[in-house]
């Protein structure tokens, strides 16, 4: 789960980087705006939660 997490957050950024060099892509940097709170949120509550998988 925590490298599904990783890479939510990497294409968030890479989505967020290229949205914000082409103005024609603005669209992008929201997509990548939501799925980096989504993950972030996927994250904490992983955390809070403390479930640990052996």
């Amino acid at each position: 789960m925590n490298i599904a997490l990783v890479l939510i957050i990497v294409i968030a950024v890479i989505l967020a980087i290229v949205g914000g060099l082409n103005t024609a892509l603005n669209w992008l940097l929201w997509v990548a705006l939501i799925v980096g709170v989504i993950a972030l949120i996927a994250f904490l509550f992983r955390v809070i939660g403390g479930r640990n998988k052996v």
